[in-house]
């Protein structure tokens, strides 16, 4: 089975369906309530589970009964949890998700990793890849480093700048990242990939470059789509073994399409999950 480690950010989400995103100063009655783990690393480690792969998440949660839930919530789907700080009491990160029911459209309100500290190394025996998603940077930083060293392909979720990205960057394999990202400087990894939601997915790697189709689906819930895009593409990693070339790319690529329209077509923070494993063969 192949391993894929995910390093960084797991958040406990409140998701509520609406009629309408409320205005400043409106309030609105949900549809529904649900509370799941929810983060970029998170939710890309559920992806891979759902698909088949091994997936072990290194993150920052602690002892609170938030961070409990949780680590529940990632045990039920398949995910085994390393804990960097397993008895900080404080509540874990949390975020606040509003999805519009008509079009899966949502906003999110998150505090993320701010005024988390957290530093340790990473297990990456038996490894097949490494996503990062630049939250907890002392931890992606020594996880990077140590992948790199054991010839374990590194792949960075950009989804924004973050200052740590300067100095995570040069360890990265494959940069994907979304359309609207713009780090200071060109990119320059062996293979960078780039998002832009339902229009085609582009990719340079070797002086080659293209574009792959993003499936036209029914959008029902757009939360968490973009993660479970990586996680999918890194479990594809990890299963070729190495860093992806020309030839593979594409079809890489629209593996990782056809997970995201998978979760986008479903509503719920895991009503996607079972039919994702029709993906794992």
């Amino acid at each position: 089975m192949s391993v894929v480690v995910a390093v960084g950010l797991c958040t406990v989400d409140l998701v509520q369906r609406v009629d309408r995103l409320p205005a400043p100063g409106q309030k609105v009655q949900s549809r529904s309530v649900e509370l799941a783990a929810g983060g970029p690393a998170a939710n890309a480690a559920v992806a891979v589970a759902a698909l088949g792969g091994s997936a072990r998440l290194r993150t920052v949660l602690g002892s609170h009964p938030l961070a409990r839930l949780a680590l529940r919530d990632l045990a039920d789907c398949g995910v085994e949890v390393s804990d960097v700080l397993p008895y900080r009491v404080a509540p874990p990160a949390v975020s606040a998700v509003s999805v519009r029911e008509s079009d899966g459209e949502r906003t999110v309100v998150s505090h993320n990793a701010a005024g988390m500290a957290a530093a340790g190394d990473t297990d990456l025996t038996g490894a097949g890849a490494l996503l990062v998603d630049g939250h907890h940077p002392e931890l992606a930083l020594r996880a990077a480093t140590a992948a790199r060293r054991r010839g374990v392909p590194v792949v960075l979720d950009a989804g924004s700048w973050k200052p740590v990205l300067a100095e995570l960057l040069p360890l990265v394999d494959v940069c994907a990242c979304s359309a609207a990202f713009e780090p200071p400087e060109p990119l320059a990894n062996p293979v960078v990939i780039r998002t832009a939601g339902p229009a085609p997915v582009r990719w340079q790697a070797e002086g080659e470059s293209g574009e792959v189709a993003v499936p036209d689906t029914e959008v029902r819930d757009t939360v968490g789509a973009g993660d479970v895009w990586h996680g999918a593409a890194a479990l594809a990693v990890a299963r070729l073994g190495r860093v992806p070339g020309p030839a593979e790319l594409p079809g890489l690529i629209a593996f990782a399409n056809r997970a995201a329209a998978v979760r986008v077509g479903h509503e719920g923070a895991r009503g996607w999950v079972l039919p994702m494993r029709e993906l794992a063969s």
